[in-house]
């Protein structure tokens, strides 16, 4: 597919703001929406086009992309009819949005019978992955589509795909399990070094490379020992990404403990603590308050 051919981006909040730009950087003519004006407005300053509705930005548009909240808002988009109207047979939707399975298979047979072609298509490595355009990429849906729109992928990042309609989504949340988990682990390890006297940046030095090192541990040990929780993955999304996970892990009948116990901490940190707007690695402020330290 030629670099010619228009995209259209909905949704430029933490994520969709860098993935845009990356996407002007390869050369795409690009239009942009926001439901709030303001955060897409910038980007017309690097050569967006900025649209005043949903139904404007995708008018005319080869490919559409979507970075919105959860499947819910990419639904509320497909059921506003003057949405639809501008939906024509060939486009390709590509949904990066995290959201349920079911919610992309039932998103990919709707615009199958109006002619349009969808991927689902999540993301992970956060706003600096977005920005440096190193995403992964997890693409369910026909592998041809994919291999059609790779051009705008690669733009952000690295597109693997993983199966059928609904498995990126399904993929993001195996992410997301991870991710959590291993949040909690190096909150505890981050904590128990602090305690005992040890220094937190000298644990990270020391494990690099190890078989305990992660971009987890380097980035968000970092934030948690330098009480840095200004959002680059907001707790209020991973706690939906894990509730997503666990209803489809109950639905397959698979027990995943691990996981329960995390999602119940950001449930407390979001609730109790008012960390629904921080970022996902101040799971630690809520380790901190469990052990009487804040």
């Amino acid at each position: 597919m030629s670099k010619q051919f228009k995209v259209a981006l909905l949704g430029t909040g933490l994520m969709g703001a860098p993935m845009a730009r990356n996407i002007l950087r390869a050369e795409f003519p690009l239009t942009v929406w926001n439901r709030s004006l303001k955060k897409a407005k910038p980007l017309t300053a690097e050569g967006a086009t900025l649209a005043e509705t949903a139904p404007l930005a995708v008018s005319g548009a080869d490919v559409i992309v979507t970075m919105l909240s959860d499947g819910y808002a990419s639904g509320a988009l497909l059921s506003d009819e003057a949405f639809r109207e501008q939906l024509k047979p060939g486009m390709i939707w590509i949904d990066m949005s995290s959201a349920k399975p079911e919610h992309a298979r039932e998103q990919s047979a709707q615009l199958s019978s109006m002619g349009l072609q969808h991927l689902d298509a999540p993301v992970s490595g956060g706003t600096k992955g977005a920005e440096a355009a190193t995403l992964a990429i997890m693409v369910g849906g026909d592998q041809d589509v994919m291999e059609r729109v790779r051009p705008v992928l690669s733009a952000m990042g690295r597109p693997v795909h993983v199966g059928p309609s609904g498995s990126g989504q399904l993929c993001k949340l195996a992410n997301q399990t991870i991710v959590a988990v291993t949040i909690s682990a190096v909150a505890e390890a981050t904590l128990l070094a602090q305690q005992g006297g040890a220094d937190p940046t000298a644990l990270r030095a020391a494990l690099k490379g190890g078989f305990a090192d992660s971009i987890i541990l380097q980035q968000h040990g970092e934030r948690m020992s330098a009480g840095n929780f200004v959002p680059g993955g907001l707790s209020k999304f991973q706690l939906k990404d894990l509730d997503n996970t666990l209803e489809e892990a109950r639905s397959l009948s698979v027990e995943l403990p691990s996981t329960q116990s995390v999602r119940d901490r950001f449930e407390y940190l979001i609730d109790e603590m008012d960390g629904a707007e921080l970022d996902h690695s101040a799971l630690y402020l809520e380790l901190k308050k469990r052990n009487g330290m804040l």
